[in-house]
This record gives structure tokens, C-alpha cells and sequence, in this order.
């Protein structure tokens, strides 16, 4: 089966070294505690920033996210903006890194006293974790797409905010799973209202009459390459709406993509085992790629 997430293995990452609180450790040797925030709770955020040509692609969307996220949480992670990028900045020069490389950021609440979910028994400071990989996506999965189903697990505020990158991915692995019971590479997830939401890793999109549609956001991750795509929909004047629809209207598509910070933007050829348009990724879709890819290169030029 296909995945956003597909990658061409690359042997220098058995060497790479993380950063864990101001210090680096080789990959084999870098670890956390059992009594970790993160282990116990999944209590924290993170993010995943993409290296390209030494650039570090949207990092200030990226931090926004992570610190908004936090404080929605009622985590002070504890060092600015600045001095993060800096350890960013930091981890690929030790590691010697200049493009195709993918880099975990990851935040929790910290070490705890005691196995309990109150804030109020944690020791210390945040735990911050930096791992940077040799990751280029997949251009197969590029070109020939992925498959979708729609599973039961849903995107709402029950549980959690949707909107926030949390490290408790319990939800969208729920849904993952259900997909792969499915036979599909990605779970398409509604909202309470049984309308379209998101994927289970990705933001998605469909095309109809030349039109490009998404969810209203209020019940997915604000994506940083979602938001890349509305933009550049924008500038290049195809029509975008972020709005409600539904399945139906999923079936009856032109072309459906997905997008993440990983791969950019990839094709769907199928969803609920039914063929969107005529099975290839659609020219929207394909222009969508090329304007992103040629964003990305500006974005390297300006920095």
C-alpha cells in the first residue's frame, strides 16, 4: 500500500545526532525518560519542518504553531522563538544537513514525579527533541496517488481540539488503522456534523467544476502546506472555498488531493474504493504540485 509518508530509505540517518535539551546524542543513544510527560500522556505538541537547499521551509508558520499550541495547553515550553530556530539551526549543522531532510520537533510537558496526568506533579522544564532525518517522498506516490476510505472515527472537540498538533495522536492513529482495515492508504474522517473534515495524516481537497474546496478548519489541523495551497490557489485565480461538503461530494470530484508538509501535495485516485475522475492525478492537482514546488524555490531565494 501507498503512503503520504513514503520515503526513500537512506542509510546516513543510522548515524544522525538528536538533540535532547541542549545536548546531542547519537541516534542509537538518544533517550528520554519512562517518566516523561510525553511517554506517560502524550502531553505535549510538536511539528515537522522540512530542510530544503539549507532553508528551513516556513519555519516561523511552523513555531507559531507549535507556540500557540502550547499555550492552548498551558505549556510554557520554556525558550523564545528565536533561541528554538536556533537549536533548529543548530541540529542540522552538527549533522552536516542541507535538503531532503525531514525534522521532528517535539515538545512535552516534561519529567513527572509520579505517574499522573495533573501538570502540577511535573519536574522541571519541557522536554524538547529535535530529530532530523534523510527523508525525500516518494515521486511514485507523486505521480500515482493514494487511496482513500471514509472510517467512523471522527474530528471534534469532544476529545480534544482538533486544531491543535498535539503529541496524543490517539484519534488520527484510530483512524489510520480503520483505513488499513479498509484497504486504503489514508482515512478520510468527518466532523460531528458529518461533514468532510480531513485525513488522518493530511489536509485534503477536492476539485469539482474547477473549483478547488476545502473544510471550513474548524475541525482539522491548521496546516501549514494547507495553507500554502489556499494561498497560491489564490494567486494563480482558480477558485478555493473553505467550506462545508460531504461525502457525496467527495465521489463526484474531478480530481482530490491531499497535503502535508512531507510530501507537499499528492493525488487521490480513489475514495470508498470509487474512482475520482478518470483514475490519474488531475491536472489542478499536477499544477498545484508545480506552484508549490516553484513556492518552496522562492522561498529558499529569499532567505
Amino acid at each position: 500500500m501507498a503512503s503520504t509518508h513514503d520515503y526513500d530509505v537512506d542509510k546516513r540517518n543510522d548515524n544522525i545526532q538528536v538533540y535532547i535539551n541542549g545536548e546531542f546524542f547519537h541516534r542509537s543513544e538518544a533517550k528520554v525518560s519512562v517518566m516523561d510527560s510525553g511517554y506517560l500522556l502524550g502531553d505535549g505538541v510538536w511539528e515537522g519542518i522540512r530542510l530544503h537547499k539549507g532553508t528551513l521551509i516556513h519555519l516561523n508558520d511552523h513555531l507559531d504553531r507549535l507556540y500557540v499550541g502550547a499555550k492552548s495547553i498551558a505549556m510554557d515550553i520554556g525558550v523564545s522563538q528565536d533561541e528554538m530556530a536556533e537549536a533548529l539551526q543548530k541540529t542540522v549543522d552538527i549533522n552536516d544537513m542541507n535538503s531532503d531532510v525531514h525534522i521532528r520537533l517535539i515538545v512535552s510537558r516534561g519529567i513527572k514525579k509520579t505517574p499522573y496526568q495533573h501538570p502540577k506533579v511535573t519536574i522541571g522544564k519541557p522536554t524538547i527533541v529535535i530529530i532530523p532525518e534523510y527523508k525525500k517522498a516518494s515521486e511514485e506516490v507523486k505521480e500515482k496517488g493514494i487511496s482513500l476510505a471514509t472510517v467512523k472515527t471522527r474530528r471534534d472537540h469532544q476529545t480534544q481540539d482538533p486544531r491543535i498538533n498535539s503529541l496524543s495522536k490517539h484519534n488520527c492513529i484510530a483512524a489510520c488503522i480503520e483505513a488499513d482495515q479498509l484497504g486504503a492508504d489514508e482515512g478520510l474522517m468527518l466532523d460531528p456534523h458529518d461533514f468532510v473534515s480531513t485525513c488522518n495524516s493530511t489536509n485534503f481537497f477536492i476539485v469539482r467544476g474547477g473549483e478547488v474546496w476545502t473544510s471550513t478548519g474548524e475541525y482539522c489541523l491548521n496546516g501549514v502546506t494547507r495553507g500554502s495551497i489556499i494561498r497560491l490557489c489564490k494567486e494563480y485565480h482558480i477558485p478555493v472555498f473553505e467550506k462545508n461538503f460531504n461525502v457525496e461530494d467527495v465521489h463526484t470530484a474531478d480530481e482530490v488531493f491531499v497535503t502535508g508538509t512531507f510530501a507537499g501535495v499528492i493525488p487521490v485516485t480513489s475514495v470508498d474504493g470509487k474512482i475520482i475522475g478518470d483514475g490519474t492525478r488531475g491536472s489542478i492537482t499536477e499544477s498545484l504540485q508545480n506552484w508549490y514546488a516553484l513556492d518552496i524555490e522562492k522561498l529558499v531565494e529569499a532567505s
